[in-house]
C-alpha cells in the first residue's frame, strides 16, 4: 500500500476532500451507535435483574468482538498478506457495514425470546462489523494527506464521531426509556425497533459506499509476517489503545449508574442518561480543538479557532434551554420536545451546570495551550488531568464528584487520534497491519468495564474508578516515552503558539 498521494494529486488537494467527507460521515454513524451501549447497560440491568459485573458484559461482548475480529485479521495478514491490499478500503468498509447490519438485526430474536445471552451475541456480531470498519477507516484517513497532519485529520473525523456519541445518549435515552418503554412490555423490548432501524441504515450505507468514488491506494508487493508487531512504538501503542479505550468506555458506561447513587443525588436513569451528553460532548469539543491545534494552520488564526470551539460550546449550552423551549412550539418537533423534555433540558443545562461545565472548558483550553500542539505531550498532560479528575470523583460527592467525572470526556478527546497516529507513524506499507493490531487492542473496552463492575460490586461504584486511573497512568507513560521507543526522540511540531 502506498501511503503517499498518487502522482498528480497533492496531499491536501480538493481531490481528497470528498473522500474525507464520506469517511467522516461513517465516523459519525458508528459513534452515534456505539454509545447506545451506555444506555443498554442500565436497561438490561433493570430488565434482567443483573449485577454490575453482569451488566458490564454488554461492553465485554461488543469490544471483545473487536479483539477477536482484529486478531483474525492480523493472523490472515501475517500468513498470506494484508487483506486490505487485495480487497481495497471501499470493500473493507462495505463488509464491515453488512456485518454490523446483521448484528443489529439479531436484536429481534433477543427481544422475542427475552434472552440476555442472545442480546450479547447480537452485540458481538455488531462489534465484529465495527472492527472491520475501524481497520479500514482509520489508516485510510491518515493517508488522505501528509503524515505530519495525520493526527489533525483523525481528530477531525473523531470529532464528528463524538458528535454522534453526544446526541446518541439523548436519542437513545428518549427512545428506550420513554417512546418504546411500554408498561406491559417484556424485558428489554424497547430496544427492538431502534436496532432494526440501525440494520436498515447500515444496509443503505453499504449501498452508498458501493457506488462512492473513493481513491485507491495499492501495494503491489506481498507483505506478510509479523512486521508491524516487531516495531517497539507500535507494540507499546497497542497497550496504550487498550488502556485508552478501556478507560474511556469504563467511565462512560458507569455514569448513568454512578449518578443514580445516593451520594450523587439518586438521579433516575432517564435524567442521568441526559448527562452523558456532557461526557461525550466533551470528546467532541476536544477533538475539534485538536483538529485545529495539530493542523498546518499557523499564527493567530490557529489560536482563534482552538479558543473559539469551547467558547461556542459554552454559549450553546447556556442558551440550550431557551432554544429547546422555542423549538418545542414547532408542531413537527413537539413529539421530541414535549414540555417534560424541555423541562429536563432546562434542568440539565441550568445556569449552575453551564457554569461548572464552563470551568472545565477553560481547563481544557489551558491544557491545549500547555500541550503546544505536540501529540505525545498532550497524551501525558491530558492523562495527568484525567487521573486528578477521577481522584476527585472518588473522594468527593454531589456536584463536585459529578462534574469531575463528566469532565473526563474532554481530556479523553485527542487520545485515540494521537496514540493511533504516533503508533503507525513510519510504518509505510505496514500501516493496515499495524492498524489491525491497534484495533485489536480495542479489547480494552471489553476487559476493563467488567473489571470495574467487579470492583463496584465489592467496594462501591465510586471506588471502582481506580480501574481507569491505572489505565490513564500507562497512557501518560506512552506520551512521555513509549511513543519514541526504538526510534530515537523525534521532535514533535510546536505550532499552537503561533507556529
Amino acid at each position: 500500500m502506498n501511503p503517499n498521494p498518487p502522482p498528480g494529486k497533492a496531499a491536501g488537494s480538493p481531490a481528497y476532500r470528498g473522500p474525507f467527507a464520506v469517511m467522516t460521515v461513517l465516523f459519525f454513524v458508528w459513534g452515534f451507535m456505539t454509545v447506545w451501549n451506555d444506555i443498554l447497560i442500565p436497561r438490561f440491568k433493570e430488565a434482567f435483574t443483573l449485577s454490575y459485573f453482569q451488566a458490564m458484559l454488554v461492553q465485554f461482548a461488543f469490544f471483545g468482538a473487536y479483539g477477536i475480529g482484529s486478531l483474525a485479521y492480523f493472523m490472515v495478514s501475517a500468513v498470506s498478506g494484508d487483506p486490505i491490499n487485495r480487497i481495497g478500503y471501499k470493500n473493507g468498509v462495505i463488509i464491515g457495514l453488512l456485518i454490523a447490519a446483521l448484528g443489529s438485526a439479531l436484536f429481534l430474536p433477543g427481544t422475542v425470546f427475552a434472552s440476555y445471552p442472545l442480546f450479547l451475541l447480537a452485540l458481538f456480531v455488531l462489534g465484529l462489523g465495527f472492527a472491520m470498519l475501524q481497520i479500514a477507516a482509520n489508516p485510510y484517513v491518515t493517508i488522505l494527506g501528509p503524515e505530519r497532519t495525520a493526527s489533525s485529520r483523525l481528530n477531525l473525523s473523531q470529532a464528528f464521531n463524538s458528535f454522534g456519541t453526544t446526541i446518541g445518549p439523548l436519542v437513545a435515552g428518549y427512545l428506550i426509556f420513554q417512546v418504546f418503554n411500554n408498561p406491559g412490555a417484556r424485558g428489554a423490548e424497547s430496544v427492538k425497533v431502534p436496532y432494526l432501524c440501525f440494520a436498515a441504515v447500515f444496509v443503505a450505507l453499504a449501498v452508498c459506499f458501493k457506488f462512492a468514488n473513493l481513491p485507491r491506494f495499492t501495494n503491489t508487493g506481498r507483505i506478510a509476517g509479523l512486521g508491524a508487531l516487531k516495531v517497539p512504538h507500535t507494540a507499546l501503542g497497542m497497550l496504550a489503545i487498550f488502556m485508552y479505550v478501556g478507560g474511556e468506555v469504563t467511565v462512560g458506561s458507569s455514569i448513568v449508574n454512578f449518578l443514580g447513587t445516593a451520594p450523587l443525588g439518586g438521579l433516575p436513569h432517564e435524567t442521568a442518561s441526559s448527562y452523558l451528553a456532557f461526557y461525550w460532548g466533551g470528546l467532541m469539543i476536544g477533538r475539534f480543538m485538536g483538529a485545529f491545534a495539530l493542523s498546518d494552520i499557523r499564527g493567530p488564526l490557529k489560536n482563534l479557532l482552538v479558543g473559539g470551539v469551547p467558547a461556542v460550546a459554552f454559549v450553546f449550552i447556556a442558551f440550550l434551554p431557551g432554544i429547546a423551549s422555542a423549538l418545542g412550539g414547532v408542531p413537527a418537533l413537539a413529539a421530541f420536545l414535549d414540555p417534560s423534555t424541555v423541562a429536563k433540558i432546562g434542568a440539565v443545562c441550568s445556569g449552575g451546570n453551564a457554569g461548572r461545565y464552563g470551568v472545565l472548558l477553560g481547563a481544557l483550553l489551558l491544557a491545549f495551550y500547555l500541550g503546544e500542539s505536540s501529540p505525545h505531550r498532550m497524551l501525558a498532560l491530558f492523562s495527568a488531568v484525567i487521573i486528578a479528575l477521577l481522584g476527585v470523583g472518588i473522594l468527593s460527592s454531589g456536584d463536585t464528584a459529578k462534574w469531575a467525572v463528566l469532565g473526563v470526556g474532554m481530556f479523553c478527546s485527542v487520545m485515540w487520534s494521537n496514540i493511533f497516529s504516533l503508533a503507525i507513524e513510519g510504518l509505510g506499507p505496514l500501516k493496515s497491519q499495524g492498524s489491525s493490531l491497534l484495533v485489536m487492542a480495542v479489547l480494552g473496552g471489553a476487559i476493563l468495564p467488567p473489571a470495574q463492575g467487579l470492583v463496584a460490586d465489592h467496594l462501591g461504584i465510586q471506588a471502582s474508578y481506580l480501574v481507569p486511573m491505572i489505565a490513564f497512568a500507562y497512557i501518560a507513560f506512552y506520551g512521555l516515552y513509549g511513543y519514541r521507543a526504538g526510534r530515537g526522540n523525534p521532535s514533535g511540531p510546536r505550532l499552537f503558539r503561533g507556529g
